[in-house]
């Protein structure tokens, strides 16, 4: 393995920053505290600008490479995720969550911690030409911050030409980066259905309108969209995660709820299962003398990595863990990513990095292996370089 000497030897500062941000998760947009470390941090390793308060409390800043004293040349994006999950932590460890109901259990202390490493390094070196853009987004679990980055024009702002990103990965064995060409991760849209019937006496069925088994026959149906309505060649998952009604034995309800959510990678699959999920509501609601309102909530579009750039990002790769560790064929994956929005504004890709055995992601014990961080940094670093090489 070939991570960079200058990453090398500054490892365990590295593990002393990533420490103090697992101590300290902050939730969605509200990742002031995070932003702030971030900033101080860059302003200290002599990055050339820091722009503060996008999407809230996202940080971009700029390193300009050689001979760059200007805006021209080319302008390469790095991307870390801050945000923490609103959960409890259950480790034990002497670092662990100062605060009550929330940690780092998807690994974005880590990530803010490699692209930190990066940072540090090409602000030193500055080995390349035109810009680096370092984005640290807010709220990837919950409020699509990468989006609203997007949306905040992040990408026309900086001149942003092409997008990358990192996620580690305990699924994977070791210091193995993992990714492949188009679809990596689903798309995910939520939904609530809302039944109504006319409640009544449980002992008087005849009198009221019960939307319980109208929700029984829905919940049901919706299966069928999968297997019945979606080419078996695509892929698609509907899961209903929620189904609440009534308050007591004897009683009917008048309303009845069930939610869950649709995963998905084809647009056309997306759309086509939207609206036959509505057909479906629309004619069992009749059926049964119940009215159904649907409530959709969009979420996270498909994260599609673009061919060129994934397999320049593997090429880059296998400069540092080793070609023989680098897999370009790796499966898609039903879990969603924000992500998908910067690579949907850009091309550019997004990998896993392996941090061996331990808990899975969103576990109360998951905790990063920082043994991976100078692993990432080197690989940002390199990516850089090769980019947008000094000529």
């Amino acid at each position: 393995m070939a991570i960079v000497n200058r990453i090398g030897d500054f490892a365990e500062e590295m593990k002393e920053w990533r420490r103090w941000l697992h101590r300290h998760p902050e939730l969605e947009f509200a990742c002031h505290g995070t932003a702030a470390f971030v900033a101080e941090k860059l302003k200290a390793f002599g990055v050339d600008e820091i722009h503060e308060g996008i999407a809230t409390s996202g940080v971009v800043a700029i390193i300009k490479g050689q001979g760059n004293t200007g805006d021209g040349g080319p302008v390469i994006g790095l991307r870390a995720d801050m945000d923490a999950l609103p959960m409890s932590e259950e480790t034990g460890l002497d670092y662990a969550s100062e605060v009550p109901g929330a940690m780092h259990a998807c690994g974005h202390d880590g990530h803010t911690t490699m692209l930190l490493g990066a940072a540090k390094y090409l602000a030193e070196t500055r080995n390349f030409r035109g810009r680096v853009a370092l984005i640290f987004q807010p709220a990837e679990e919950q409020g699509g911050g990468g989006g609203a980055m997007v949306d905040e024009g992040v990408m026309d702002r900086f001149g942003i030409g092409q997008v990358f990103a990192l996620h580690c990965a305990p699924h994977y064995p070791l210091n193995t980066f993992h990714t492949t060409p188009g679809p990596l991760m689903a798309a995910v849209d939520d939904f609530v259905v809302t039944v109504t019937g006319r409640g009544g006496h449980a002992a008087m069925p005849q009198e009221a309108v019960d939307p319980i088994p109208a929700v029984a026959a829905m919940v049901q149906a919706a299966q069928t969209i999968v297997t019945r309505n979606t080419d078996p060649m695509k892929s698609l998952v509907i899961s209903i995660t929620q189904i609440h009604a009534g308050s007591a034995h004897n009683v009917i309800p008048e309303v009845a709820t069930f939610a869950g959510t649709i995963r998905s990678f084809d647009p056309e699959v997306r759309q086509g299962t939207v609206a036959r999920f509505r057909d479906q509501l629309a004619g069992i609601a009749g059926g049964y003398g119940v009215t159904a309102d649907l409530k959709l909530i969009e979420g996270y579009p498909p994260t599609i990595n673009t061919a060129d750039e994934t397999a320049f990002a593997a090429g880059v790769a296998a400069e540092v863990v080793g070609e023989a560790a680098v897999d370009t064929d790796a499966a898609a994956e039903m879990g969603a990513e924000d992500f998908s929005f910067m690579l949907e504004a850009r091309p550019g890709s997004y990998l896993f990095l392996g941090q061996g055995e331990g808990p899975l992601v969103h576990h109360p014990k998951f905790d990063f292996n920082d043994e991976i961080a100078p692993v990432g940094a080197s690989f940002f670093a390199r990516l850089v370089e090769r980019a947008q090489p000094v000529e």
